[in-house]
């Protein structure tokens, strides 16, 4: 087999990548060249296969990831709604007959208050 010659251009990135690489292997940077030069058109022609496994992998991973947004959906409707029936309670054991937009406005500011409060212990 006939060697061919071919000038090669690196961005300094790779220069040095390729440099590091050459003095760790105890090698030239000519040789470390060809070695990757190889390497990198060994893989283009015989690509590695997929691997069945990671499929399912990646698969159940985007299941868990979709189902895990559905709990916390569920999640903030049971905060809410937790949030509401303590006001409704506190307003009717109070006796204030306060107005429905008034005791919103409190279900939100409970509401938003235990939603700080949760990212907070979470930092």
């Amino acid at each position: 087999m006939k060697p061919v010659h071919h000038s090669v251009r690196l961005p300094v990135a790779l220069d040095k990548a390729l440099r590091s690489l050459a003095e760790r292997k105890g090698i030239s940077v000519y040789a470390m060249l060809q070695r990757s030069v190889k390497a990198g058109i060994a893989v283009q022609v015989n690509p590695p296969a997929r691997d069945t496994d990671s499929d399912e992998i990646v698969t159940e991973l985007a299941s868990i990831s979709t189902r895990i947004v559905d709990v916390e959906r569920m999640l903030d409707r049971a905060l809410f709604t937790s949030c509401a029936a303590y006001c409704y309670a506190r307003n009717a054991s109070q006796g204030t007959h306060k107005t429905d937009e008034t005791i919103t406005a409190e279900i939100t500011a409970a509401y938003d208050r235990q939603r700080r409060l949760s990212r907070e212990v979470q930092s």
